[in-house]
């Protein structure tokens, strides 16, 4: 049921971009228990200057023109714990096999009911019984 929303630099190679989607699904699916086969993914492109992040850094944490904002829409119901997990997997792994810094791993998380979605024929499959 997540939709995940992937905005990157437009230089970043097609092998990269792959490489990320990989990484955020396995981890979806590894940490957070999201069903196989459920991979809705949408990448954009940006060019430079379209990625806006604060130049003196933010919480401690200094950014790079090389920023990955990953935006993903979930059902509610995962644990602290479980967030926790997901957030260290995901940049760990995108730094580990793509080179991208894990400071430039930007993840926010957007919890709706499961009647928020419809996956096709106009229908609500995660309809309350």
């Amino acid at each position: 049921m997540p939709l995940v929303r992937i905005d990157i630099d437009g230089s970043t190679p097609p092998a990269i971009i792959s490489s990320i989607s990989d990484i955020v699904y396995d981890a979806m699916t590894a940490t957070a228990k999201v069903p196989v086969n459920d991979k809705f993914m949408i990448v954009s492109r940006h060019d430079a200057g379209d990625l806006v992040f604060p130049k003196e850094g933010y919480l401690g944490i200094n950014y790079t023109p090389g920023i990955v904002f990953i935006q993903i829409t979930w059902n509610v119901g995962r644990t602290t714990d479980v967030k926790k997990a997901f957030y260290r997997k995901v940049a760990d792994d995108i730094h580990a096999k793509t080179g991208i810094r894990k400071e430039d791993v930007w993840i926010s998380l957007v919890e709706v009911s499961p009647e928020n979605w419809s996956f096709g024929n106009g229908e609500m499959q995660y309809a309350p019984k």
